[in-house]
């Protein structure tokens, strides 16, 4: 049987593809974000804030997720994983509000990449434009083609999670003009720019009401692939990543701090129970998190690095969290 052999969370925040001299770019799109009221952020007057957004902290800080990303880049070579399962939320990529499922797996052979992919609002698309923000994503994403699959393995998970009880939907299919969503290919462009390793994506609608699942449920489904990789007839050694988050756009330490501390602690009540009202925007992803430490759950978390990189005086940014489970 297939053996479960590594987990590891990534943040794939816009941050991440700019240079920090870069990141005051995106303060004039945070106060145009449709998504939320940055004069009364600002209103909040956060202490210190002034601090946190340096030319310096920002250099420091940008250099310390390169680092992090670093540590995971060396694991997952040195794992030499099989396949990778990567749990990450679609955001209006492949499936829009006239089907948005709670849970969808996808079984191709292929994962086709377009080089720019649309946004999905037009405001924002708007906000990020008037801001100038050029993603170095741009310019390091390979060309039109394809990522590897493993329908194999896809197909057992489906068949698995059917048999377990949780209505999965799937897909083999991407919509062309938009190809494999960020929150997969991020994998490929910063962790595995060899890009050979086939991946099976798990997608999880984290964004979007009103069918979003609970940290529980998330969990959950967790625990079921994990009992599904290790009842697939194969020899093949399989890595799970979770992809996104931690909080962001706006930053919530406190979130984080608990999120990280009941994975680390195995503390699965506390992640079964976080609040979904703060589960919001982009620290939605923390779900994706929550179900890779369900798949991992026999196994210990050894967080590298936790990065709360905030870029405007109101508290806006991403916080960056990077981790594995071995």
């Amino acid at each position: 049987m297939a053996s479960l052999v590594l987990g590891f969370g990534s943040s794939h925040g816009p941050q991440l593809n700019m240079k920090a001299e870069d990141w005051p770019l995106l303060v004039q799109k945070d106060t145009h974000d449709p998504r939320f009221d940055y004069e009364a952020l600002l209103a909040r007057d956060l202490p210190g804030m002034d601090q946190q957004i340096t030319p310096e902290k920002m250099a420091e800080r940008a250099d310390a997720c390169n680092a992090a990303l670093g540590v995971l880049r060396n694991t997952v070579a040195e794992v030499g994983a099989d396949a990778i399962v990567v749990i990450g939320d679609d955001q209006h990529e492949q499936f829009l509000d006239g089907n948005m499922p709670m849970f969808s797996v996808f079984y191709g052979q292929e994962m086709p990449v377009v080089k720019r992919r649309g946004m999905r609002d037009g405001q924002l698309a708007s906000a990020w434009r008037d801001a100038g923000w050029r993603s170095t994503e741009d310019e390091t994403a390979p060309e039109d083609g394809a990522f590897p699959g493993e329908e194999d393995l896809a197909r057992h998970l489906i068949r698995s999670f059917v048999d377990s009880g949780i209505d999965i939907a799937s897909s083999n299919e991407l919509r062309p003009e938009v190809g494999i969503g960020h929150a997969f290919s991020f994998l490929y462009r910063h962790i595995l720019p060899e890009g050979n390793t086939p991946v099976v994506p798990l997608m999880v609608n984290t964004f979007f009401p009103p069918n979003q699942p609970t940290p529980r449920r998330c969990y959950e489904v967790g625990q079921a692939l994990r009992r599904a990789i290790e009842s697939w007839d194969s020899d093949a050694r399989v890595a799970v990543m979770a992809s996104g988050g931690l909080s962001h756009t706006i930053i919530d330490e406190e979130i984080d701090e608990i999120t990280i501390n009941a994975m680390q602690d195995k503390d699965v009540d506390t992640l079964c129970s976080l609040p979904v009202d703060r589960l919001t925007r982009g620290t939605s992803e923390i779900r994706n998190w929550v179900m890779l430490a369900g798949a991992m759950e026999p196994m210990d978390m050894t967080l590298v690095d936790y990065v709360p990189c905030y870029r405007s005086p109101a508290g806006t940014g991403c916080a960056m969290g990077f981790a594995t489970w071995q």
